[in-house]
């Protein structure tokens, strides 16, 4: 019984540990400073999956806790229901507060990765991010609305990187109509 029991508890690990890995030549961007990457970013461009189906409008709110974690506030327009959806999660770092892996948590104990491997280090204004594989992927903002050579930068890098774009969304970022 004990032997059944550390397989079972050494695959649990194994498969949360795969959740918060980064995928195989990405690297998370060094030096990041915190309180820059704290505050709102706008979500302009995504691969698209069932936590964020149908949404549009989508932003994303960091605010530091006292214990060195992050406060993670998502929200969405959901058109079809005719209502925001908002999510809350807390995120930690992985190797330290200057690199770019976190893992971020929304439901419980559970945790995936989030990492920033691209960031416009002067000014803070744009960010790549990627899960624990090339599925995910998000081009972030501090404005709702972007040039089309930061979108056509950002595309170059996925590419080079190894992401697929074929499914990749464009966000609409348009103000809700009557709000």
């Amino acid at each position: 019984m004990a032997v059944i029991r550390t397989f079972l508890l050494v695959c649990f690990a194994l498969l949360v540990s795969a959740c918060t890995g980064v995928p195989k030549g990405i690297e998370p961007v060094k030096g990041l400073n915190v309180d820059r990457y704290l505050g709102t970013w706008y979500e302009i461009a995504r691969l698209d999956h069932s936590f964020e189906d149908g949404l549009s409008r989508v932003s994303a709110e960091y605010e530091l806790q006292d214990d060195g974690s992050i406060k993670v506030t998502n929200r969405g327009y959901d058109a079809e229901a005719g209502d925001w959806s908002v999510a809350d999660g807390r995120a930690v770092f992985v190797d330290g507060p200057d690199t770019g892996h976190l893992k971020v948590s929304f439901f419980g104990p559970f945790y995936s990765s989030y990492i920033v491997f691209g960031l416009d280090e002067a000014g803070y204004e744009y960010a790549y991010v990627t899960g624990y594989n090339r599925d995910y992927l998000w081009f972030l903002s501090r404005t709702p609305d972007v040039s089309a050579e930061a979108l056509a930068n950002f595309r170059e890098r996925a590419r080079a990187e190894g992401f697929n774009l074929d499914q990749l969304i464009l966000v609409d970022q348009s103000p809700v109509p009557g709000q």
